[in-house]
């Protein structure tokens, strides 16, 4: 379900709800629904107050709850092909992101998935398990078709409307279809700040290091393995 549009047209999969801009939906989640940072054309941009908790996914799922807990230390040792990124995960204002995505961290989720999205001077994107046994060509090849619609078979509650980071150049977030409550495991860097995504997609993280790496990346190049520093045992 994600269209791969040029920088500033319509994309119907992946990050954000604002009229004619760039688009981060995709297809991911519990049912392999959307999942990308974007912006839906049909849709209208809403303030945090006009988006209501949800219990459910957008299928009618109970959402995740991961069982590991933040204590707001925790750093994302981030490898890749390109280099190594180093990024401070903001467990305290976004503690179900960071939860999940550390536990995926240490089930080895991430390791040999490849970036499947980059958008010039917006975002580099990945995550979708769908691009762990192929090549970097394989990827480039289907980076306008199934590309971002996987999940980790979940989907989270977004925690957006009270975050009080910004979307700055190198910050992590999780990318979601149009629902609020549909991020799982895809997540992308900015490649500048992006202050129209701020309170529409929830920041989890801020580079620390690696910056130059993050803008070396792009399709199909390889995550080769994430670890986590100062977790709770």
């Amino acid at each position: 379900m994600q269209n791969s549009p040029s920088a500033r047209s319509v994309l119907a999969t992946g990050v954000l709800a604002v009229a004619v801009s760039f688009s981060l939906l995709g297809c991911q989640g519990a049912k392999n629904s959307a999942t990308t940072p974007a912006v839906d054309s049909t849709s209208q941009e809403t303030t945090p107050a006009q988006q209501p908790a949800a219990a459910t996914s957008p299928s009618g799922e109970a959402l995740y709850t991961p069982a590991y807990k933040p204590n707001g230390k925790e750093v994302a040792v981030i490898k890749t092909n390109k280099g190594t990124i180093t990024v401070e995960l903001l467990g305290k204002d976004a503690p179900i992101t960071v939860g999940s995505f550390v536990e995926l961290v240490n089930k080895g989720f991430y390791t040999n998935l490849k970036f499947h999205r980059f958008e010039p001077g917006f975002v580099i994107q990945g995550g979708d398990p769908q691009t762990k046994d192929l090549t970097a060509e394989q990827v480039k090849a289907n980076s306008t078709g199934s590309m971002g619609t996987g999940g980790p078979g979940y989907m989270i509650a977004g925690e957006f409307a009270n975050n009080p980071n910004k979307h700055v150049d190198g910050t992590l977030a999780m990318a979601r279809s149009q629902s609020p409550d549909s991020g799982g495991s895809q997540f992308y860097f900015t490649l500048g700040p992006q202050s129209f995504l701020d309170n529409n997609y929830t920041v989890f993280g801020q580079t620390t290091k690696g910056l130059d790496v993050i803008h070396k990346l792009g399709v199909g190049d390889v995550i080769e393995s994430i670890t986590i520093e100062n977790a709770t045992k």
